[in-house]
């Protein structure tokens, strides 16, 4: 059985996607580990395949990237393997090193345009060292994939590359674990889940929600502007209205999904990375169907197009979204037809379909 190892940087807590790409993998008949990190607030996690998180000194900015990647790379020199997996460009250099010490086949996997993330937007010299990176590894790559069209695109222009897309949608027959039944005294759930960094939309959201009726924002996740958000919503006296649920293992987040009501993706497009974007929770929105509120982001508008799931907005006033989602929570017969229409994409947008192309970028390197 070959083995193959899978790099991350998350706490393996919340990915979804390297989580059904570990268990194709797996049911494919690979030996799977999958390597993290552990941080303090990490939620216990159990797979099917092996896991392994490493406990850092260092959990933020620079000195985080420079030890996770100097034990990635160590771990992985000392270790039995026949494929290595990096999961974005904040992993791939040290298995880039081991793939040509070892002489063994590396695959890349990039979850966005990393050098283009907005957290990056401003910092010239971290955003220059991370794209020194990029240009020297990302040409000499043979197996590659992304999350959407319009990122394959760039990186095989750019490149001259051959990246393949492999978007992280969830499975059609999805099991969920039982959890507590949201109650907010009858009010209706408008959903944001994700992480909580800048340019999700939310501040536009906080502001937005005096003006929505018989309603709260449930933020499912966490992130680098939680602390703000949370200091937003006291200053403006919502504390009723805006519900922090924290983290939850991605097991259980579909069931908390399936209870809301509207589902937020307000990403805005700063830097390409947010403009080529095809966020996990659009898929998970329309699994549960969820009529969505969307930013006309390039991929998120084809989908929403395509399938006629809910609104594009491009106003972020907090009178024109609480006006959209009023609108959006109380007629009934666009509701019905949103839902109707989700039940149609759900059949085209699975993970049983999506992995078909998955399993023909590792049949070659299980012979």
């Amino acid at each position: 059985m070959k083995r193959i190892i899978i790099s991350v940087t998350s706490d393996l807590c919340t990915d979804q996607r390297v989580h059904k790409i570990a268990t194709t993998l797996q049911e494919m008949g690979f030996d799977v580990m999958l390597l993290g990190r552990k941080l303090p607030s990490s939620l216990a996690v159990k797979r099917n395949y092996k896991t392994k998180r490493f406990c850092l000194l260092f959990n933020t900015e620079i000195w985080f990237y420079m030890e996770y990647n100097i034990r990635l790379f160590f771990f992985l020199l000392f270790s039995k393997m026949d494929v290595l997996l990096a999961n974005d460009l904040d992993t791939l250099l040290p298995n880039f090193l081991v793939s040509k010490i070892k002489n063994i086949p590396l695959v890349y996997d990039s979850h966005e345009m990393f050098c283009e993330g907005p957290e990056l937007q401003g910092r010239k010299f971290v955003q220059s060292f991370w794209k020194i990176i990029e240009k020297w590894i990302v040409p000499k790559l043979k197996y590659t994939y992304t999350v959407s069209k319009s990122i394959a695109e760039d990186y095989n222009k750019e490149y001259n590359a051959n990246f393949k897309i492999i978007r992280n949608i969830p499975t059609l027959k999805k099991e969920s674990r039982k959890v507590e039944q949201l109650s907010f005294n009858g009010k209706k759930i408008i959903l944001y889940q994700g992480v909580m960094n800048p340019g999700r939309g939310l501040e536009e959201m906080i502001a937005a929600m005096p003006f929505v009726e018989n309603a709260v924002l449930l933020i499912i996740g966490f992130g680098k502007v939680e602390n703000e958000l949370k200091e937003m919503v006291r200053k403006m006296g919502v504390e009723e209205k805006v519900i922090f649920y924290g983290r939850v293992p991605f097991e259980d987040l579909f069931s908390y999904t399936k209870q809301a009501d509207i589902g937020l993706l307000l990403e805005r497009p700063l830097g390409l990375s947010f403009t080529y974007a095809l966020p996990n929770k659009l898929f998970d929105y329309i699994h549960a169907e969820l009529p969505i509120i969307a930013s006309p982001l390039i991929e998120v508008k084809r989908i929403m197009d395509k399938f006629e799931i809910g609104i594009l907005t491009k106003k972020y006033n907090p009178e024109y979204l609480a006006y959209t989602i009023n609108e959006m929570l109380y007629n009934a017969e666009k509701r019905k037809v949103w839902k109707a229409n989700m039940q149609k994409a759900k059949q085209e947008l699975n993970w049983e379909k999506e992995q078909q192309k998955l399993k023909e970028i590792y049949d070659s390197l299980l012979g």
